[in-house]
């Protein structure tokens, strides 16, 4: 059957059909995304804007259609933080449901952190062992740790690249006492979460989905997205620690003229990087392995279980 999930991310509403059934990968058929930083679109009182809302409701819109167009037989709708954390939520909701018909559902940041787990366990297999999952989001931050399909542990953290950066970072580039003061927040917050994961012990094998981390790979010299799915893509720490000063020198083109950085994604990069090497540093990671799959493909997967033999 071909399947359409369709993600409502702080970033981009990302329409992703697959061919699929129980017990086999999903293959990629077509994808239609469009940018719409719904992290950096929030009024001062956490409300989605009517100009955001009116895009994000046609953004939709086109979306199906591309479903349909594409022979998609069912679509599973999901949003994440921005929607989740909108204080307009569920007027948004409603809108989305009377004029497009779609009913969103919308995850918990710890559902995330789940499905992207799943994912990243169904693409490395049993033999990774103990897996540390790292998720940076528009929104969020996801982590995740265990040995089976469903973590031992997963938290979300209000740590993604676009939500920092709209809040705190609005120079381009930006102010050194800026990214210094991000910087001290980005640690203070994933510090309190480590205690939780360390009680595990240490993980086998550590894994990074999202665009943030496979942009940060790219620039440390890992393969371009061309070459393909299984190529192998790391990041170290070293790599990245030398990355970070000099994208906190850079304004939002300098950084899209970079290897692999896109010009949408580019204002966001540093916010992004900070929360990497945070993360990297407190969970005591020295290299981590940039998985292709991540939430789109969890919550694929979790249907797939679900049908009939």
């Amino acid at each position: 059957m071909r399947l359409g999930v369709l993600d409502v991310g702080s970033n981009t509403v990302h329409l992703l059909a697959v061919d699929a059934h129980r017990g086999a990968r999903p293959l990629p058929a077509h994808s239609h995304k469009a940018e719409l930083r719904l992290a950096e679109l929030l009024a001062p009182d956490g409300a989605i804007g009517p100009d955001g809302v009116d895009r994000l409701v046609a953004t939709i819109a086109d979306a199906l259609q591309a479903a349909e167009d594409k022979g998609c037989e069912d679509v599973l709708p999901f949003a994440t933080s921005a929607v989740r954390e909108a204080t307009n939520a569920d007027q948004v909701l409603a809108r989305v449901k009377s004029e497009t018909g779609v009913d969103l559902e919308v995850l918990t940041g710890e559902q995330e952190a789940r499905l992207t787990f799943l994912a990243a366990r169904r693409w490395f297999g049993w033999s990774a062992g103990k897996l540390l999952v790292l998720d940076i989001g528009g929104g969020s931050l996801e982590i995740a740790y265990g040995i089976d399909e469903e973590p031992d542990a997963a938290v979300s953290l209000p740590l993604g690249a676009g939500r920092l950066t709209a809040g705190w970072l609005p120079g381009d580039p930006p102010d050194p006492i800026d990214v210094k003061a991000l910087r001290r927040h980005v640690r203070a917050r994933i510090a309190r979460t480590v205690g939780e994961f360390a009680r595990f012990g240490s993980p086998d094998h550590v894994v990074a989905t999202s665009k943030t981390f496979k942009q940060l790979a790219r620039l440390a010299g890992a393969a371009r997205s061309g070459e393909g799915l299984y190529v192998q893509r790391e990041l170290s720490r070293t790599a990245l620690e030398e990355w970070v000063p000099t994208l906190a020198t850079m304004n939002a083109v300098q950084r899209a003229g970079l290897p692999g950085v896109s010009e949408g994604r580019s204002a966001q990069l540093l916010a992004g990087a900070l929360v990497a090497e945070g993360a990297m540093d407190l969970f005591g990671v020295e290299t981590l392995e940039v998985c292709p799959w991540a939430l789109r493909e969890g919550v694929i997967l979790r249907r797939l279980d679900q049908l009939a033999p």
